[in-house]
């Protein structure tokens, strides 16, 4: 059978492209970041021993000089009869003095600082804060968290609490706001208000400055959303604590005079200027039912099976038509779906290589692309948090051993072909008429999702309005998708089907198969399926994408799909 070169490609999902961007959408590099944060505290505690030496030395010289001027002054003219005396002074004076300047003007901190300015290269940028802060607003709108349980840290499946402070909630409301999206805005700002008020302490220096800031982003904020009595109040408070602001003053008249137009309005007295109150509140986007369904799929709200179609799903031990591999020790098949067929293959990799796999494409992450359909072209995306890295089945046993078992126990390779699936049973029945169809496995793609890592609503398979699909590759659409876990989650990180209302929830070590095309060739449209946010956890993955040649095959045989 004619294989195009096989590839592995690690992806670690949550969005740049370069390694040191966007770290937040891979823990992968992320645990890079911890370790660097832990050199740099040595190195800051070798700088405060350094501090505390010369310190140290300051001080014995000035306990020195305090018990010897004592003395000293007591008697000024018989101390310094003694000619020793008049000597040590006048040495003190011209020379000890002197070193003394020295050791205090010497900088201990060049060490320090030259440490510092290394691993800054390293350090997250403006846009790595602004997208981790997204990331949160993400996991709060999926998993519908509010404020206070997000903020505190106490998340489900998490087994401690990591809180936010007030200007952490106060920088998480400023990304919402820049972004314009003021349901979130507020949401934060709120949060923010009450952990000062908590403290006790919004009348006091620094503090008054933030409740001031607080308040401005919030009135704004809650007038967007329509809420102009909120926003008077937010607006007084401010101008109660700050009588000079000039913004507040400015919107407060305004405010002031929108609201009365409103009366009006409701009074049956309004003019014909309707622009009373902001946009409307709420979260963006929340009349998309695709959406609503992928964050319902999410959280476990999914579609229920009837008894009788659960029935049908079984767990079996396979052996793919006893290949040699596997008569003896056969893997463990369990069916996650029905229509269209999902199974899932349990303890197919060993924990050996897993974490050879991450080992290898770690050092090689960038961020994960997808096929723009204008183009054809492999492209950045928003809806795509993460990161992936190439690695050749060459490189290393391991990586050739895992494509020949995708081989071994999915049948694609047609030496091997014999009933997985509606597709092979039907390569067996034509094979004594045709040509055998030249099937290629594609590239592996790995994944591992970090804060807030998603891959929204997709299909793996080009569509007819998309006729460059894959084109570079040369291998022709995605007949298949092999998605293997290879972490356990402890909340979140689904991978769902928006379709049929699957979710199918990680486990390690496992993989999780599917056709994407019927076999006609044409499109299965129950496959769209996401990635949802990890909650809690590393989540690594996995893809590898089975493309196809000689479609006509397939149609010529004219097998249905179930």
């Amino acid at each position: 059978m004619d294989l195009c070169p096989r590839l592995l490609i690690l992806t670690l999902a949550v969005t740049s492209c370069s390694a040191h961007n966007d770290v937040f959408s891979s823990i992968g590099h992320m645990t890079d970041l911890l370790w660097m944060e832990k050199d740099l505290v040595k190195f800051l505690k070798d700088y405060i021993r350094a501090e505390n030496d010369k310190l140290q030395k300051v001080k014995e010289w000035v306990a020195r000089l305090d018990v010897l001027s004592a003395v000293a002054i007591e008697q000024p003219e018989d101390f310094l009869s003694h000619p020793v005396n008049a000597y040590k002074l006048v040495k003190r004076l011209n020379t000890e003095w002197k070193d003394l300047e020295k050791l205090v003007l010497t900088d201990v901190t060049n060490v320090f600082i030259s440490k510092l300015s290394v691993m800054k290269q390293n350090f997250p940028t403006d846009e790595d804060q602004s997208g981790a802060a997204k990331a949160l607003l993400r996991l709060q709108d999926t998993y519908q968290l509010d404020t206070h349980t997000l903020s505190t840290g106490r998340l489900p499946g998490s087994s401690g609490s990591a809180p936010l402070s007030v200007d952490e909630c106060y920088d998480v409301g400023r990304v919402a706001y820049s972004e314009s999206d003021f349901y979130h805005a507020a949401l934060w700002m709120k949060r923010a208000l009450e952990l000062l008020e908590d403290k006790e302490v919004s009348t006091r220096g620094e503090a008054l400055h933030k409740v001031v800031d607080v308040l401005d982003y919030l009135s704004f904020s809650v007038y967007q959303q329509g809420a102009l009595q909120d926003a008077l109040y937010y607006t007084r408070r401010l101008l109660h604590l700050d009588p000079t602001h000039q913004r507040a003053s400015s919107n407060l008249k305004y405010f002031e005079y929108q609201l009365f137009k409103q009366k009006k309005m409701e009074m049956g007295e309004g003019d014909d200027d309707k622009e009373v109150n902001g946009q409307s509140g709420g979260r963006r986007g929340d009349q998309q039912p695709e959406r609503r369904q992928y964050e319902h799929l999410c959280r476990g709200e999914g579609l229920q099976m009837t008894p009788r179609r659960q029935s049908r799903l079984l767990c079996r031990y396979h052996d793919n038509g006893r290949h040699p591999r596997y008569v003896i020790g056969p893997v463990k098949q369990e069916d996650e779906w029905d229509h269209p067929h999902i199974v899932r293959y349990h303890d197919i990799v060993t924990e050996k290589e897993m974490q050879k796999i991450k080992e290898l494409a770690k050092p090689r992450l960038k961020r994960a692309t997808v096929h723009d359909p204008l183009t054809g072209r492999l492209i950045t995306a928003p809806y795509r948090v993460s990161k992936s890295a190439w690695l050749g089945a060459g490189e290393h046993p391991v990586v050739e051993k895992i494509n020949q078992r995708i081989e071994d126990v999915t049948g694609l390779d047609v030496s091997t072909a014999e009933d997985l699936q509606v597709l092979l049973s039907f390569i067996t029945l034509c094979w004594r008429n045709l040509q055998a169809p030249q099937l290629s496995l594609s590239m592996m793609q790995v994944a591992n999702y970090g804060v807030g890592g998603q891959y929204e609503p997709h299909f793996d398979f080009g569509r007819k309005d998309e006729p460059d699909a894959f084109e570079e590759l040369g291998m022709g659409n995605r007949v298949a998708t092999w998605l293997l876990y290879m972490s356990d989650i402890p909340a979140g990180g689904a991978t769902v089907f928006t379709d049929i209302g699957a979710a199918i929830w990680p486990k390690k070590g496992s993989a999780v198969f599917w056709f994407n095309l019927h076999p006609s060739g044409e499109g299965d449209y129950r496959t769209r399926h996401a990635a949802c946010p990890v909650l809690v956890g590393n989540k690594w993955v996995s893809n590898k994408w089975i493309h196809e040649r000689g479609q006509e095959f397939r149609r010529r045989c004219n097998i249905q799909d179930n």
